[in-house]
């Protein structure tokens, strides 16, 4: 059970920074123009990082144990679906977010942050699927 209390508690950090992130954060990005956007976009990469290394790294260590250690009547099926999500997430991150940021960080353009906050709309989405589907693992 301590895999999964575990898991839950980084997974629901994971789903408040995602919201907070999508709400508050990355609207204002549109605040800041010009040069100082470019100090801002570094600025928030180095804070994030330092921020959701520890809760990510946690999420997806106690996900993958919990393929193999599970509390009673938690199906391998909710933890797989709960994994392919979490997978999902950190595919867009790589490939969509991590680009979208680099661009920000090299030259300022408010197109870029409009993209920002639309394409995070997904993630926001698949983290919020995940915190309810580690929810109900707690309720079985």
């Amino acid at each position: 059970m301590t895999w999964l209390i575990t898991h839950a508690a980084a997974t629901w950090f994971m789903v408040g920074l995602i919201w907070t992130i999508q709400s508050v954060h990355y609207p204002l990005f549109a605040r800041v123009g010009g040069a100082d956007l470019i100090a801002y976009e570094n600025e928030h990469a180095t804070r994030m990082l330092r921020l959701l290394a520890v809760p990510a790294g946690l999420e997806i260590s106690t996900g993958a144990v919990l393929v193999w250690i599970r509390p009673a009547g938690v199906g391998l099926w909710l933890v797989l679906v709960s994994g392919v999500l979490l997978v999902a997430i950190w595919t867009i991150t790589a490939f969509v977010q991590v680009p979208l940021h680099r661009r920000l960080g090299d030259q300022p353009d408010g197109s870029v942050v409009q993209l920002l906050v639309r394409s995070n709309w997904l993630r926001t989405g698949l983290w919020t699927v995940r915190g309810m589907l580690v929810g109900a693992m707690l309720f079985f």
